[in-house]
């Protein structure tokens, strides 16, 4: 889908300069940190590690053209509205569903959460400015073609009530893993930290449980400022822990339980301990329906990532392991 305005400009025009836009957002700015003041899990620091993520591997030219050459079918010739309802975790959490569907040519109708409305709301304001015509605009309760909604469970129950018969692309509670063998540099135990404690650890893609072989010792540090919601958290769960007299370690922001599945409270992280790789191989496939991605170097996954990639997904890593780009490709021609 092309737009005018001034010159010919494509889509790709228009979020590669949003992407250039969103690289100079720093941790004072002002977008910044009201963003913080609506949402107390947001730090400064958190929201600009999100919108370079975005700006870095998604919103290059090069990039976008590339991906864009995998689905010749798109644009789509007959535009439909879509709604895309966001969850609210992390900052900017919904802002692939929205390149998506703009990207494949439909009209994207956003029901941002509270908890990321100020972020949603610069992204949709810059999208306006860039090219006035973006068909990008919040969501008035009018009748849709199609639905991308993330949430849990229970809110997937009511989408599922709410829009029945239209077509629907619905996300719920997912977790993230690592897969350790044991020789692992310190660089990567200091990446497996980021994949573990970035956003206070409130990301599906955040991991929470970590497979290690029996007798080798987990050493996962935060490295970095911790937010003070979170650090209650922690504080919190180390004393349920200790006066249910289950034992664990200190990682000085986090607890670690020697447990194979994956934890409830936010500031735990889960040990599981295998003595061969088909044991892993074995309790991966068996939980592939809950996760959403895997961090290792030593395992073959479809959702495998290198060591400090896990809040760096790519636009070839769709949530779910659902190719988001399909599903509008194939919504176009239903009535």
């Amino acid at each position: 889908m092309r737009y005018l305005c001034g010159r010919m400009k494509t889509m790709t025009d228009i979020f590669a300069e949003l992407g250039r836009r969103m690289c100079l957002l720093t941790p004072d700015s002002e977008i910044v940190t009201r963003a913080c003041a609506a949402n107390e899990w947001f730090t400064p620091d958190d929201v600009c590690r999100a919108v370079r993520a975005l700006a870095d591997d998604m919103l290059q030219r090069e990039t976008l053209a590339e991906w864009m050459a995998l689905y010749p079918a798109l644009p789509v010739r007959q535009p439909r509205r879509v709604l895309v309802v966001m969850a609210g975790n992390i900052p900017l959490v919904g802002f692939f569903d929205l390149l998506c569907v703009c990207m494949s040519g439909h009209a994207c109708a956003v029901k941002p959460s509270s908890k990321d409305a100020v972020l949603m709301d610069y992204v949709v304001s810059e999208l306006h400015d860039i090219e006035p015509s973006m068909p990008v605009g919040y969501h008035d309760g009018g009748r849709v073609d199609a639905v991308i909604a993330t949430g849990s469970d229970n809110a997937n129950r009511y989408f599922r009530a709410n829009f029945a018969g239209v077509p629907s692309l619905l996300r719920g509670s997912r977790h993230s893993v690592a897969v350790l063998s044991g020789d692992e540099t310190p660089e990567e135990m200091r990446a497996l930290g980021r994949d573990v404690f970035a956003y206070s650890g409130l990301g599906c893609r955040n991991v929470s449980l970590i497979f290690a072989p029996r007798g080798v010792d987990v050493d996962i540090r935060c490295g970095g400022a911790v937010n003070p919601k979170y650090l209650n958290n922690y504080v919190q769960t180390r004393a349920v822990l200790a006066m249910r007299g289950i034992p664990f370690r200190d990682a000085g922001c986090a607890v670690l339980v020697d447990e194979s599945d994956f934890p409830l409270e936010l500031s735990r992280i889960n040990i599981a301990r295998y003595d061969s790789m088909s044991e892993v191989g074995e309790w991966l496939a068996a939980h592939d329906g809950e996760l959403q991605c895997v961090v290792s170097r030593c395992v073959d996954h479809s959702r495998r990532v290198e060591f400090g990639r896990a809040q760096h997904p790519t636009l070839a890593d769709y949530a779910d392991d659902v190719d988001t780009m399909r599903f509008l490709s194939e919504i176009a021609g239903k009535e």
